[in-house]
Formats: C-alpha cells, sequence, structure tokens
C-alpha cells in the first residue's frame, strides 16, 4: 500500500476531492489539515483527520510538529493583503522538514485581461483584481522562497472550478443565476475532478519550480454556459444584466478580464486527458446527480 504523509493548508472542495481520490487509489493516508475556528478531530471517507486552528498569526502550535513528518504540503489558502501566511508563520519549519512536493494554488487571474486571447505560462502577466494582484506577489513568493531553500515546489493556475456543490445548474435551480451582458467575453473552467486527478498525476510526475494551467479545452462566455445549463433543465434563460449595473465587486472585477486559458503544457507534462473536456461533459454530468 502507498503511504502519503500529507498537510493540507486550507481545506476546501479541491483538498477534499483531492484527499477522496487518492482513496479511490488505495492510499494509506495520514492527513492533517488547517481550519480558521478551533482544532477538531475529523473524517472524510475513511480518513480521520486532525484539523488545525490556523487564522491570520494565530495558530495551534502542534503544527510544527506535524509538519516534521509530512512529506507532501497543499496550500489553498487565498492571499491576505498580499501576503502568504503559510510562509509568514510556518517557513524555518518547511526549510528542515523532509518534504517531497508542494503545491501552491494560485489562480488565472494573474494573467489580467488579454481581449479575449489564448493565455500560456508564458504568457505577460499584468493582473488588474486586486485577488489577482495578490495572487501574482504570493507566487513570486514561494518561488523565491523555494529557490533559496532547495525545495520542491509546482504552482497551479486555476481556472473558474465548478463541481457537483457549484454550478450553473444549481444557480439556476435556486434562482440566483444572471447572464451579464457583455459580448465576446471568454473565460475558462475546470472540474474540481480533474484538479484532483491532475494533483494525482504530479505524485509520480513532478518538476520543480514549475507552473501549470488547469484548465479544460473550451473557453466561452456565461451566456454561452448558462443557455447549455437552461437547455439541460429545460428552463427560461435567467435575467439579463448590464455589466455597468453588476454591484457586487468581485464579480465587477471579474469581467474586466477576457481570455482564454491554454491547458497545452498540463496536458503535455502529466500525460493526462481530461474526465470533463468541456462544460458540456461537465454539466451532463452533474446533471445526473441533481436530485
Amino acid at each position: 500500500m502507498k503511504n502519503i504523509n500529507i498537510f493540507c493548508y486550507g481545506f476546501g472542495q479541491v483538498a477534499k476531492s483531492f484527499v477522496n481520490r487518492l482513496s479511490l487509489e488505495g492510499f494509506k493516508i495520514h492527513l492533517s489539515t488547517t481550519n480558521r475556528s478551533e482544532t477538531t478531530f475529523n473524517k472524510i471517507g475513511n480518513v480521520e483527520y486532525k484539523s488545525y486552528k490556523f487564522e491570520n498569526n494565530n495558530f495551534d502550535e502542534e503544527i510544527f510538529d506535524k509538519l516534521k513528518n509530512s512529506d507532501h504540503i497543499l496550500i489553498s489558502i487565498p492571499p491576505i493583503d498580499g501576503n502568504d501566511i503559510v510562509i509568514n508563520n510556518f517557513s524555518d519549519s518547511l526549510k528542515i522538514s523532509n518534504i517531497k512536493w508542494i503545491t501552491y494554488l494560485s489562480a488565472t487571474s494573474v494573467y489580467g485581461n488579454h481581449e479575449g486571447e489564448w493565455v500560456n505560462e508564458l504568457s505577460k502577466t499584468h493582473p488588474t483584481s486586486p485577488l489577482g494582484i495578490n495572487r501574482l506577489k504570493v507566487e513570486e513568493k514561494w518561488l523565491s522562497f523555494v529557490k533559496k531553500n532547495n525545495l520542491p515546489l509546482q504552482i497551479f493556475r486555476l481556472s473558474g472550478i465548478y463541481s457537483n456543490k457549484n454550478n450553473p445548474l444549481l444557480r439556476l435551480k435556486s434562482g440566483n443565476a444572471n447572464i451579464i451582458n457583455k459580448p465576446n467575453h471568454f473565460f475558462s473552467r475546470i472540474h474540481v475532478e480533474d484538479i484532483a486527478n491532475v494533483l494525482l498525476k504530479s505524485l509520480s510526475n513532478f518538476k520543480t519550480n514549475e507552473i501549470y494551467n488547469i484548465s479544460d479545452d473550451k473557453p466561452a462566455s456565461s451566456q454561452e454556459v448558462m443557455s447549455y445549463a437552461a437547455k439541460i433543465l429545460k428552463t427560461d434563460l435567467p435575467k439579463t444584466i448590464e455589466e455597468q449595473d453588476i454591484k457586487s465587486e468581485m464579480l465587477k472585477n471579474f469581467y474586466k478580464d477576457s481570455k482564454k486559458v491554454s491547458n497545452k503544457k498540463m496536458k503535455k507534462f502529466f500525460n493526462y486527458n481530461l474526465k470533463f473536456p468541456t462544460y458540456i461533459e461537465g454539466l451532463n454530468n452533474i446533471s445526473n446527480n441533481l436530485t
């Protein structure tokens, strides 16, 4: 049986999907995670784990001991004011550990606006949103840190994540969906299971200091995706909102950027065929699981 001792900073949908994938592959998993409230014992599937309190500079000091025994580190905590709280609080512990694999989950917002053109890992990064600006700062901090300390790091720039629990079908059913009227606005998506599968692939195929876009094959407008979701549900399209009428600051920032994210490097290096190559396969699969 394959053993893995993994520490997850943050334990959201990507980390949970990855752990579930490890279980399916027959790994014996020694898991530790963090959360922002209190240290607790938990269970995911058949895996029992301890989740340690970690919020800003306030954390359970038992994390230091756990890091000494961890060989894989997954970081999904977003930047806070342009800083990475993992590096700020645990850099010394990471230097003396026996880590084989560090993965930092970033986002394709680091590319900024490319007027609907394709971007790859060599494209210029000129983020426009606060989140994208901070993501890029933290990427640079991680790359600098691991180079100085000879640690193994890969950065995954994730496109918009969807899953069984977060998708256009559920938004339509709940009445919380809208279409934003912005012609020729493209963005890319990725199903959470495909992220987990690529993380799994990277355990045995790893190259340090590399950045990969994690995205599907078909960038599309939100109108195109929502239209397909409405077709699946046999319902009317939701209300159309003009871009200038968007109230959410986060959504406003999102619609500033238009780009198509290339996944060629990811597919070639990891020799990976997407389970859900486009939103069509992804939404069809999700619709089969809707109750």
